[in-house]
């Protein structure tokens, strides 16, 4: 198999992985709009008690109750914008996957900074300190180093590590 079907099988898979994302979102949006309808089929978290695990998101991952980590995708928690201290759920179906929603998302305030890379990762200098911040949302915005940025921070911790990318500038 040559290095360009094995790209393609990648992106496919990735792509199944948002298109199914956002189709379970559009049907948590239209099931708060309109409510328990005929039709809607709503994910029934009853068949899974046991395995909806609360935690918070650490700039990477989410930490659970037990302290363990769980994997968050990048490119979720990239376009969720995702920061320190947010609250996410995750089920655990039954075909193994992991589904996230963020259900408490902490105070934030934005500034602007300038993008750096260092030690093979990408950080951004803003209000004299460097915030780490994911190399999906570096991709996403096509930034490149030294561009300004705009970012997103947990409003009351300062001593945050990470940030999320809101915009390129």
């Amino acid at each position: 198999m040559s290095e360009l079907p094995e790209k393609q099988v990648k992106r496919l898979r990735a792509l199944i992985t948002e298109a199914e994302t956002n189709l379970a979102a559009a049907k948590e949006l239209l099931i708060s709009v309109i409510g328990d309808e005929e039709g809607i089929v709503r994910p029934n978290t009853e068949e899974v008690a046991g395995k909806v695990i609360e935690g918070v998101f650490d700039g990477q991952s989410m930490v659970g109750p037990d302290g363990k980590n769980y994997p968050v995708p990048a490119n979720y928690a990239s376009k969720s914008k995702l920061i320190e201290g947010d609250i996410l759920k995750l089920t655990i179906a039954d075909d193994g996957s992991f589904i996230y929603k963020q259900i408490g998302p902490v105070a934030r305030r934005q500034i602007i900074g300038t993008l750096v890379q260092h030690d093979g990762a990408y950080y951004v200098e803003a209000a004299g300190r460097e915030y780490r911040v994911l190399l999906a949302s570096v991709t996403y915005f096509k930034a490149r180093v030294g561009d300004q940025v705009s970012i997103v921070v947990p409003e009351d911790n300062r001593d945050a590590i990470w940030a999320a990318v809101e915009a390129g500038l």
